[in-house]
């Protein structure tokens, strides 16, 4: 029998046990001489129906679920709500059904049932809080002699004492908490765990100084999520830590009990958007768990986050497709470090060669394939248009139809809001993607099988490769001026892990039917607020420590070809479906058939060969009726070839 088995098996025995001692107990103490005989005469009678009974609702109320190490308040509420139904059970089996009909009398009485419900959440619950002490005091003395490094842990008592829970339990190596400084005036003077509040976070450098000057100096910094709030002005407090070189960590994910419970670097980025979503990980879990996985484009910011989720969530074999080798090897170089248990291989390969990954996903088989593949920079599409019409376009023929063939049960494609009502060579080739997903789609949902192709669009990602922020920050570190192409121009922006667990949200998503979700072909994250890329240049400027326009001066640069203003969701001709997923919108999917689509790729083909521009935007212009190809600005004069590898990474 495996060990989890044998322990699920222990936890009923226990819960049984507990039951029949309790019921013994109570007659113990309650009564004595003859009458302590008589009732304990019965009990035989009695007492295997009630234990049997007892274990249903024991189930029933989820008392062999929880791990008893990880014994909280709602497994104590269980057991109270379980109890208190075999009390009621008792009173009614008491003074219903005993009394008048079988033993002529009460046969436990008030006063017994009501020891009854002490007895028994005190046997139940009892073991489970000495196991979890038994646990937590040897995980803290184990803690407590790898912890070396003192650690300042800044924000509100909820998520410090989670935090001070996980540095106690190992869950955090090597951290001590040694102080903590809150957001709150209200906290001044108390204490978490043990743990002293010394002050706000504006008094962070005096209080760090203090300490240093003491020979107790702090050697990290850890800052909760309310640390990073506006109201919490973290510009200031980060700041005034300058000075005093300490690392400063996040927390990544705050899990119960001290449990799972990640650190990651600070970034700009962490404060410059913050997470709207709470990502369901349980449902991201069951959809990957146990699953063969391929990722292209998986050395990429989006598509190597993605591999990193895939094994957090237990995929079981990840292969990733990746056309550049240094950054194949920096992923699964990352992957092999990481305590998982996915099987991970890499492989170098372009999307755009068809002999290489046709056979390459048959080999594999599939469960799920995400496409993250692309070239997505706007500047260099609009020289090299056909660069983009090769990878995004016939690259994404190749990858869809590869997965169906192999098998494969969910695909996605990695998309981009700029292929709403396109005004670039970017928008246009990443809708002409997604129509010819879409297109294969409906072949699967008419014959029901249960094959979903989908396409994910979402906005900017902060800290992506080509994104605004890098090179803000390369700027600011180099003393400006910061360079923003208009004043007025508003992105929508999240952070690259929220981006990939909706992402995988979506995926898991698609496979579920109904009558709305089973023609929702594009999911369309919900990306909070749009933001002026001139406020966030200044915001940048002032997390940097500098006052922009005095410190660090702001040029305008002017809109490069391909870039408007405003990007947008929907296009006003997609209808809208709900998807009852927190951060995950859909459109029922406009497309043309396959014939059709099958008719284009042969013109842009014919296109690229010949190296006709016009004929590939007149193909591209008939295919997507709102791509304004009148707004593209053409070179005036044939710009020099970028050059760039045959599959860059999306994002």
């Amino acid at each position: 029998m495996p060990k989890q088995s044998l322990k699920k098996a222990a936890v009923v025995l226990h819960d049984l046990v507990m039951t029949a001692l309790a019921i013994w107990l109570v007659f113990v103490v309650r009564f004595e001489g003859w009458q302590l005989a008589e009732h304990l005469r019965y009990l035989p009678r009695f007492l295997p129906f009630f234990v049997a009974y007892a274990g249903l609702v024991y189930w029933f109320f989820s008392l062999y679920r929880s791990k008893w190490r990880f014994a909280s308040l709602p497994d104590l509420s269980n057991i109270v709500k379980a109890v208190s139904v075999l009390t009621v059970s008792l009173l009614a089996i008491d003074y219903v059904l005993v009394a008048p009909n079988f033993y002529g009398a009460f046969y436990f009485g008030k006063i017994t049932i009501a020891l009854y419900w002490l007895v028994q959440n005190a046997l139940l619950g009892g073991p489970r809080l000495a196991y979890r002490y038994f646990k937590y005091a040897r995980s803290r003395t184990s803690a407590g002699r790898e912890a070396t490094l003192p650690t300042l842990i800044l924000g509100r008592g909820v998520e410090v004492e989670t935090v001070i829970r996980a540095m106690e339990t190992g869950t955090m190596r090597r951290l001590r908490p040694a102080g903590i400084l809150s957001p709150r005036p209200d906290d001044l003077g108390q204490s978490i765990r043990g743990i002293p509040v010394l002050g706000l976070l504006a008094d962070i450098e005096v209080i760090a100084s203090d300490a240093a000057e003491r020979g107790e100096a702090f050697r990290r910094i850890v800052a909760t999520p309310s640390a990073l709030l506006p109201e919490a002005q973290p510009e200031k407090w980060l700041a005034r830590t300058r000075k005093l070189a300490l690392p400063i960590s996040r927390i990544e994910a705050l899990g119960e009990g001290g449990r799972d419970t990640e650190v990651a670097p600070l970034e700009i980025e962490d404060l410059l958007v913050r997470s709207t979503v709470i990502i369901d990980r349980e449902r991201l879990g069951t959809f990957l768990k146990g699953k063969r996985v391929i990722v292209t484009g998986g050395g990429g910011s989006i598509g190597s986050e993605i591999c990193l989720r895939c094994a957090a969530f237990g995929a079981a074999e990840l292969l990733i497709v990746e056309s550049s080798e240094p950054a194949l090897f920096q992923i699964t170089e990352l992957l092999s470090i990481q305590a998982h248990d996915t099987a991970v291989s890499g492989v170098l390969a372009d999307v755009r060669d068809r002999e290489r990954i046709m056979p390459l996903f048959a080999a594999f088989q599939p469960d799920i394939v995400i496409h993250a593949a692309a070239l997505k920079h706007v500047p260099y599409l609009e020289a090299d248009w056909s660069e983009g019409i090769k990878t995004n376009i016939f690259g994404s023929v190749n990858v869809t139809d590869a997965a169906v063939a192999a098998g494969a049960k969910t695909f996605v494609m990695i998309s981009t809001d700029k292929a709403i009502e396109p005004v670039s060579m970017l928008g246009a080739t990443k809708r002409f993607a997604e129509m010819y997903a879409q297109s294969r789609d409906a072949e699967f949902v008419a014959a029901a099988s249960g094959v979903r192709l989908v396409a994910v669009r979402f906005g900017n990602v902060l800290g992506s490769v080509g994104s605004v922020v890098p090179k803000f920050k390369a700027q600011i570190a180099r003393g400006g001026p910061v360079t923003v192409t208009s004043p007025d121009m508003i992105r929508y922006f999240m952070t690259i892990r929220e981006a990939c667990d909706l992402v995988l949200t979506a995926a898991s998503h698609a496979p579920e039917g109904g009558p709305d979700a089973e023609r929702a072909a594009v999911y369309v994250l919900k990306m909070g607020q749009p933001m002026r890329i001139m406020d966030l240049a200044e915001r940048m400027i002032r997390l940097a420590g500098f006052e922009p326009g005095e410190d660090i001066e702001i040029i305008v640069s002017g809109v490069r070809p391909g870039e408007r203003l405003n990007e947008i969701l929907f296009a006003h001709d997609e209808p809208m479906a709900e998807t009852g997923l927190d951060g995950v919108m859909a459109a029922k999917p406009i497309f043309a058939g396959r014939v059709r689509m099958q008719g284009w790729l042969a013109q842009l083909e014919a296109a690229v060969k010949a190296d006709d521009r016009a004929a590939a935007l007149a193909v591209l212009d008939e295919a997507i009726p709102d791509f304004s190809r009148r707004e593209i600005q053409l070179p005036d004069a044939p710009a020099p070839r970028a050059s760039q590898p045959a599959a860059a990474s999306q994002h």
